[in-house]
Order: structure tokens, then sequence, then C-alpha cells
């Protein structure tokens, strides 16, 4: 039984970062790749007639504009943790012909339901909630984008917990895989934000790659967000207890990108109400 990890990227010009470990949770590869066919090369070793594979990007997305209802219920929990997921729907060119990941798992002949009992299975998944609640974190980690010097930090920050779940249930074990050791070094030699940018995503790999192991040895404690008709998200459920930070940063600004989905969420919310509006005004005029 082997449990990959995919970091999609939203097109096949960018890298994307693969990962893959076995039942007992030890690290058997982990990596880069671009297109598809090369994405699917590096899984095919752990593709065979039992594995999980979990995606960080969209499977299914249906509606036409907004929010698709799984990420509205997952940010209702994680937004406070600065752990939200950004709108994915047709508007954006990147689903005009359908979700890339879709793609990919028909291509390996995955099932994407949720609810299925097939041993060969693809999932998506969002690492920002998954370390929030694995890690019982106040606030997620901002290992992809500010100053260099807080990337890097942060990003080695996470590698360390990460390797401390091969103390947890299930267990991780990344610290004898000489890949990762060498991805380890890299990141703490790295003097500019390009080489986080390459390195950050085969660790995001490893956290997807986990949360299937996850589900897979303990299904009562992860949350599936939405359904196979809408969209879905699986995380590992967020534990009693954890609170998010609850410190104010003096002086901060907020953050351009969020504010960007935010007026995306309301443009999309009122065309919507628009069409609403419409399609009722035509009936008290018949």
């Amino acid at each position: 039984m082997h449990f990959v990890g995919v970091d999609l990227a939203w097109g096949e010009i960018n890298q994307s970062g693969v990962a893959a470990v076995d039942v007992e949770g030890r690290l058997l590869h982990v990596g880069t790749a671009r297109d598809d066919a090369s994405i699917a090369d590096a899984v095919a070793p752990y593709a065979g007639d039992h594995c999980w594979m979990a995606i960080d990007a969209p499977l299914i997305v249906n509606n036409p504009t907004g929010y698709r209802p799984c990420e509205t219920a997952l940010n209702r929990d994680f937004q406070r943790f600065e752990a939200g997921t950004h709108p994915a729907n047709l508007k954006k060119p990147e689903f005009a012909h359908g979700p890339r990941a879709a793609r990919l798992a028909e291509a390996l002949a995955l099932d994407i339901d949720p609810a299925s009992s097939a041993t060969r299975r693809a999932i998506e998944v969002y690492p920002h909630p998954a370390t929030v609640a694995l890690f019982r974190l106040s606030k997620s980690l901002k290992y992809k984008k500010g100053p260099f010097a807080d990337r890097q930090r942060a990003l080695l920050q996470l590698m360390t917990l990460i390797e401390g779940l091969d103390k947890a249930t299930p267990r991780l074990r990344v610290n004898h895989n000489v890949s990762w050791v060498e991805l380890r070094k890299r990141v703490a030699a790295a003097t500019r934000p390009a080489q986080l940018d390459r390195d950050e995503d085969p660790v995001d790999a490893v956290l997807c790659a986990y949360v299937a192991l996850y589900w897979y040895h303990r299904p009562d404690d992860v949350t599936v967000y939405g359904d196979f008709a809408t969209g879905y998200i699986v995380t590992p459920a967020l534990p009693p207890g954890v609170a998010p930070d609850s410190r104010r940063r003096v002086g901060s600004q907020p953050d351009v990108d969020d504010l960007r989905e935010q007026v995306s969420h309301v443009a999309g919310l009122l065309a919507q109400a628009q069409l609403e509006l419409s399609a009722i005004r035509q009936q008290l005029d018949s």
C-alpha cells in the first residue's frame, strides 16, 4: 500500500512537488516534476493496485463563480488560523477545461469519490489547515511569501515538525531518506527566494502524502469538507482546544491577495443574487 502526495502547480510549466510513503510511514520518494507525463512517471512505481493519492489542487469544480461550498466550510473553521483556502471556480482560466488534478487522476485511473471504497483513489487536500490541525498551531506558517529570512525560518520549522511525526500516530519516517536530508540542507543553505520556491513544493507533497496516510489509519479523526457533487477537501480534524493567535500585529497591512480573493467572493455572490433576482422578476412578469 502506497500513499502519494502531489503539490500540483496550476500549469505544466511550473514545477510540482511529488512524494510517496508506504503504509508504515517510510518516505520512499520526494522530488519534483513538471508536466503531467513526468508526474505520472514519478508516481508510477507507487501507483499499483493499492494507492491513495492526495493532491493539493481542486479535483472537482462546478461553480461558475465564487467559492465552492467545501471552501466556505473549511474557511469557517480555519480562516481564523490564517489557513483558509482561495476560491476555485469556472470563471478562472485554469479550470476552463476542467481541473488539472482531475485529468491527472483520470490518466492514472484513480477514483476521486471521497466515499469510495476503491483501493486506488485520489483525494483533494490542503496543507495549511493540515499543519494547523496536526501540529496544533495558533496560525499557519508563512513559508510561501514574505521576507526571505521569515520564509526560510518558517520552512525549516515546518520540516522540523514533519520530522517530529516520527513519534506520531501514524508515524512518518523521513529522517533516513537521503533526498529529504539533502532537501533540508538546501533550504538551510538557501540565499535567494527562488531557492525556497523550488524546495517548498516537495515539502508540501510530503505533507499531502501524510494526510492520505493519516486518513487511512485514523478515519474518525479526519474531516471531509464538501462532497463529490460540488467538490471536497480532506484534512485532519481540528483538535479541541486549539485556538488562533489572538495577538494583533501593530502596523500590519492587509494582505492584497486575500483582499482580492474577498472581492472576488463578494462579486460572485452579487452575480448569483442578480441571476436569482432576474429569475424572480421573469416569474412575476409571466
